[in-house]
């Protein structure tokens, strides 16, 4: 029987991945208001949603996770009865999407042996776990010893981010009214640490090239020179996510450095020109 791996729309996935090491991703739901939803990856990709809200005068787009029967219909699409699906998540801290993922776990229980983890990440952390857990399912690892592996490695794993505004926090909520309008005031690039399982605001610096020096401090502070693969990421701004990674290279430990796209549930929430840093241990 096959071991499939799954994952969610919130999670930032080198494209190449996908096939290199057979994930699949079930889709987030995006709302504009009351009117409009999409489905992520179906019927809205990136191009699509930063079309849609450039310019236009739409409400602030929200998401929500997987309905539990979207579960359950996502399994059985890409399953077969029998199957290991290990289904690898990000923080339940943050979003329900871990929960719909033990409902339907609980549902097709004797059909499907589905197995929810969470990962108390996100991002390109995320990602990290669902690769390693496609290598050490390869190396004849068993399921145990996979979900063992990234409930140790998710304390380990640091997802470091610099917003271009405090805007697309505000509207979402995910920051006071207040604390953003003096940010847009002070124009200042404010810095968010994703720590067991829980965004916070960390810092707030004048000047994007202050904020890069910053995310790599904190970077480094974290894993000191302890060998790591290193993830950049993006809203809508390869050139500043290119010039991070370039400059994180001269102080880490780096066996390996990829990139990906921010996906639409994080740019939401953190807005165009974020860029970040993850850095997942390689030993």
């Amino acid at each position: 029987m096959a071991v499939r791996i799954v994952t969610d729309g919130a999670v930032d996935i080198p494209a190449e991945w996908y096939k290199e090491y057979d994930i699949q991703r079930i889709p987030i739901n995006v709302h504009f208001g009351e009117e409009k939803t999409y489905i992520q990856d179906v019927e809205l990709d990136l191009d699509g949603f930063y079309k849609l809200i450039d310019g236009k005068n739409l409400p602030h787009p929200k998401t929500s996770q997987p309905s539990p029967h979207q579960f359950v219909e996502f399994y059985k699409k890409i399953a077969q009865p029998g199957d290991t699906i290990l289904s690898i998540h990000i923080t339940s801290k943050l979003s329900g999407t871990y929960a719909s993922s033990v409902s339907a776990a609980e549902e097709l229980k004797g059909t499907y042996n589905v197995v929810p983890i969470d990962t108390l990440c996100g991002s390109m952390g995320t990602a990290f776990m669902c690769r390693s857990a496609r290598v050490m399912e390869r190396a004849g690892k068993s399921v145990d010893e996979i979900v063992k592996f990234i409930e140790d490695v998710r304390s380990k794993t640091h997802v470091i981010l610099t917003l271009d505004t405090l805007e697309y926090a505000k509207r979402s909520g995910r920051v006071g009214t207040l604390s953003a309008a003096m940010a847009s005031l002070l124009n200042v690039k404010p810095i968010a640490l994703l720590k067991d399982g829980v965004v916070d605001m960390v810092d707030r610096v004048r000047a994007r090239k202050v904020a890069i020096e910053r995310v790599i401090e904190l970077g480094k502070q974290a894993v000191g020179d302890a060998p790591v693969y290193m993830g950049g990421v993006h809203a809508r701004d390869e050139a500043s996510c290119k010039t991070l990674l370039e400059e994180a290279k001269k102080h880490f430990n780096v066996k390996e450095t990829y990139m990906a796209d921010l996906a639409i549930s994080l740019a939401i929430n953190f807005g165009p020109g974020t860029v970040g840093l993850v850095l997942y241990p390689a030993e």
